[in-house]
């Protein structure tokens, strides 16, 4: 294995490397992100243990849509049963991945212990657990610091398990060296990164003014409310088509 160095506009290329990919597949590949979804929703659903379970299970469902558009590279229909990829190398790879996926789970359950002391633990409790999200409660200043505490501390968190479950997979890299190599190689290239974040973000801001639009135009507010969650889920499922490129570059 070898860290290669990217330029600053392989970021584009990337977004663009999964866009495309989602639309030369895009049955299988918005039903497996959809079925990724629906996995992680029911794993949360367990009384005590979901939500930390369904963390856990995070990295591992990743490398099932990583493995998803590699398949799909090749000209393959990518199956359900490729999401389950993790746990079907080999016992020392699925007991690495499990360790791994353990790593961020406790890892993000700290970040959010740490917004438990801003704002008593309002933020922690409505991302484990749910509830009724009003508009006093997203306005209190308390509220909004351990919101945007948990969003900054957790960029350099995504940075360690970005690259984390493909090494674990495709490399057979331990757990803890792969979430050191993911860093490095995030970090190397980071002006890549940086662009790659900057297109996605400004794709999704172009859905939503785009969504608007069309409802002022139709005369319909309630057109926007109805079509912009399934316009942004799509726009996920094209994200998580472009992991398996990011990773792809970066490593030999």
């Amino acid at each position: 294995m070898r860290l290669n160095l990217v330029p600053p506009r392989t970021g584009l290329a990337w977004a663009k490397q999964g866009v495309r990919m989602f639309f030369k597949q895009p049955l299988a590949m918005s039903g497996l992100f959809f079925m990724f979804m629906a996995l992680l929703s029911v794993a949360s659903l367990l009384p005590l243990i979901g939500s930390a379970l369904a963390l856990a299970l995070l990295p591992a469902a990743t490398l099932g849509l990583m493995a998803a558009t590699q398949e799909a590279e090749r000209g393959n229909f990518p199956m359900p049963a490729i999401l389950a990829t993790a746990f079907r190398a080999g016992k020392q790879r699925a007991r690495a991945m499990m360790v791994l996926g353990a790593y961020y789970a406790v890892s993000f359950l700290v970040l959010l212990g740490i917004s438990t002391l801003i704002d008593g633990g309002e933020f922690a409790r409505l991302y484990l657990f749910g509830g009724k999200i009003t508009e006093a409660v997203v306005n209190r200043p308390a509220f909004q610091t351990a919101m945007w505490v948990t969003i900054l501390l957790y960029l350099p968190l995504s940075l360690l398990f970005w690259h984390a479950p493909a090494l674990v997979h495709w490399h057979d890299i331990s757990p803890a060296k792969s979430m050191f190599f993911s860093f490095m190689a995030c970090w190397k290239n980071k002006g890549a990164f940086l662009v790659f974040g900057l297109v996605w973000m400004g794709l999704l801001m172009g859905v939503g003014l785009g969504v608007t639009l069309l409802a002022m135009l139709l005369g319909s507010p309630e057109f926007a409310a109805v079509a912009m969650f399934p316009a942004v889920l799509v726009l996920v499922a094209m994200f998580f088509s472009s992991l398996y490129f990011t990773f792809r570059d970066c490593f030999e």
